[in-house]
Parts: structure tokens; C-alpha cells; sequence
């Protein structure tokens, strides 16, 4: 066998584990609730949330009338030993409110772990959902 198919085997086999683990995780993991900062700025409310560990493709922000929710899927959850495991790659979730006056649109950006949404000033125009562009 050549060194270049047993790494190739080797590597297949280690994604396999990691995806087997996520899906077992996904299956019972609770979903983490995130804590936010809210603001209002001149056009918009302005919500921040760390996202630590997951990539735009995994977040979607949704904007119903009176609240915003955004979600970001579990991202990996190889198999590990942990001494402390606190928290999981991903599963996280949060539902805020909207005080009237918000909601003709929402904007959202990913960087740096900090997931940044923008719910536009202006009457709610129906429900909405994105992804977060990066930054």
C-alpha cells in the first residue's frame, strides 16, 4: 500500500468518526441559548451575539413580526475525552423581540465569532429569512 493511499484511507476514516459523533451529538445535545447585546442605531435595531466556532453556511436569521430568531447548526463534534465540556461547536439559538417600528428588513454579517444583525427601521414587511454575509 502507498504512503499517499494509507494517509487518503486515514484521513476518510477520520472525517467518518467526526460525522458519526456530530450526528449522535445532534441528536441529544441541548441547544445553547446566546447571550446578546441590543442597541438602536439611526436605521436600525441592532442585535450582537458571539458564534463561536460555526461558519455563515450554519447560521439563519429569521424575521417574524415582533421578533427576530437566528440559529447556527452543530458543527462538529469529533470524538473526544473531555476533562470539561461546557459548551458544543454549534446548536445555539436565540429568539429576540422587536419593539415596534422595526421590521422592513434585516441585514446580518458573521466575523470574528460575532454574528451581527440589523432589523431595519420601517413597518414589519412580512417575514424574512437570510444568512450572514462575512466580513
Amino acid at each position: 500500500m502507498s504512503e499517499i493511499g494509507s494517509l487518503a484511507r486515514n484521513t476518510h476514516s477520520r472525517h467518518d468518526e467526526v460525522a458519526a459523533a456530530t450526528a449522535r451529538t445532534a441528536e441529544t445535545m441541548h441547544i445553547q441559548s446566546v447571550p446578546v447585546n441590543v442597541y438602536e442605531s439611526t436605521g436600525a435595531l441592532v442585535i450582537v451575539a458571539p458564534l463561536p466556532a460555526v461558519t455563515a453556511d450554519d447560521v439563519t436569521v429569521e424575521l417574524r413580526c415582533g421578533t427576530v430568531r437566528f440559529q447556527a447548526l452543530l458543527r462538529s463534534a469529533g470524538p473526544r475525552s473531555y476533562l470539561s465540556h461546557e459548551w458544543q461547536y454549534g446548536g445555539y439559538e436565540r429568539e429576540v423581540d422587536v419593539p415596534d417600528g422595526y421590521g422592513s428588513g434585516v441585514e446580518a454579517s458573521l466575523a470574528n465569532g460575532q454574528l451581527a444583525i440589523r432589523v431595519l427601521r420601517g413597518d414589519f414587511a412580512g417575514p424574512l429569512s437570510v444568512r450572514p454575509t462575512t466580513l
